[in-house]
């Protein structure tokens, strides 16, 4: 450039130059992992969203139905910060925001295993003691339970990501360890009780002197339970146990991290799916119908004679009004 060049074009020319760095090197950030992280989230968000809409302005709800409105809220919730955690360079968050939605991903992680414990031992209770949980259980234990359990998993991520460092003061290394090690065993927990109460619901289904039918409902929570043991419980003892402690971290890189982190947006998106394909399948095949219907099906808690229609059960959920 001779000395008569403006100025303004030496200016616009660095900071094009800056820009393009940036841009380049956000694109080399935004590797295949990320890309299918962001694709399966949308489309978790779609089901997600159906099942919401559906379970607040369509349909009755029942003692079940009012945890699985807060299981799908609380996948949505993971979701939205997955995507937003995934585009952080293209969308420039800077540290604070990338630890705020760390925080906010574990409280929707925890208060979705929360729900799912839920459900597995209101239904295991409406089994095995049907007389106190039709007579005795109060109309609005459901939202009750939803509203400590939101609280309860806040709470806890709040705790965990203020010791961690992850909000607004520095961490403090014991403290960090010890939320770390009591969320972990809370996950442990968590995963344990509705293992053995759909474990116990399957005996007595099978064993029992007094045999109960195997319900829609059954088979749509115990197809989650697993989907989660698999895909969703992998993160929880990864990233709040083995990281904690250096001498795990040689052993299991944050690349598995990622992966489990994956492993659990996959989780998220396939209850939407999971309650749609119960509800479609009929004698053995698929019978597809509208949205609203495929999802009533999959939360009955009534046997199905032959001809498939429905046969009353005192075992079915009572409604409640939130």
């Amino acid at each position: 450039m001779g000395p008569t060049t403006p100025a303004w074009n030496i200016n616009n020319t660095v900071v094009n130059g800056s820009s393009n760095t940036e841009h380049f090197s956000c694109v080399s950030k935004f590797n295949t992992l990320k890309f299918l992280t962001v694709i399966i989230a949308m489309f978790g968000l779609a089901g997600n969203a159906i099942v919401l809409w559906l379970l607040a302005f369509h349909l009755h709800r029942n003692a079940f139905s009012v945890y699985v409105c807060n299981l799908a809220c609380a996948d949505f919730l993971q979701l939205c910060t997955q995507i937003l955690g995934s585009l952080k360079c293209f969308l420039q968050l800077n540290r604070r925001h990338t630890f705020f939605l760390t925080v906010v991903f574990m409280f929707a992680y925890l208060a979705g295993l929360c729900m799912i414990a839920a459900i597995s031992v209101e239904r295991c209770l409406s089994v095995m003691w049907p007389i106190w949980y039709h007579c005795q259980r109060p109309r609005n234990t459901s939202s009750i339970m939803c509203v400590l359990l939101w609280a309860f998993c806040l709470l806890l991520s709040f705790l965990l990501g203020e010791s961690c460092g992850l909000l607004f003061s520095d961490p403090k290394y014991y403290f960090c360890i010890t939320c770390g090690l009591i969320t972990t065993a809370l996950i442990i927990l968590l995963t344990v009780v509705p293992s053995v109460s759909s474990l116990a619901l399957l005996v007595k289904m099978i064993c029992g002197s007094h045999r109960i039918p195997v319900t829609r409902f059954y088979v749509t929570i115990a197809l989650t339970l697993v989907v989660f043991i698999f895909l969703g419980l992998p993160f929880g003892i990864c990233s709040y146990f083995l990281i904690m402690f250096k001498e795990f971290q040689s052993v299991f890189s944050f690349h598995v991290l990622k992966v489990t982190i994956f492993l659990s947006c996959v989780n998220s998106c396939a209850n939407p799916i999971i309650y749609f394909l119960v509800g479609s399948i009929r004698h053995h095949r698929f019978h597809w119908q509208s949205l609203k219907l495929l999802l009533q099906r999959a939360m009955q808690d009534t046997p199905e004679e032959d001809g498939g229609e429905r046969v009353p059960s005192q075992r079915s959920g009572e409604l409640e009004s939130v």
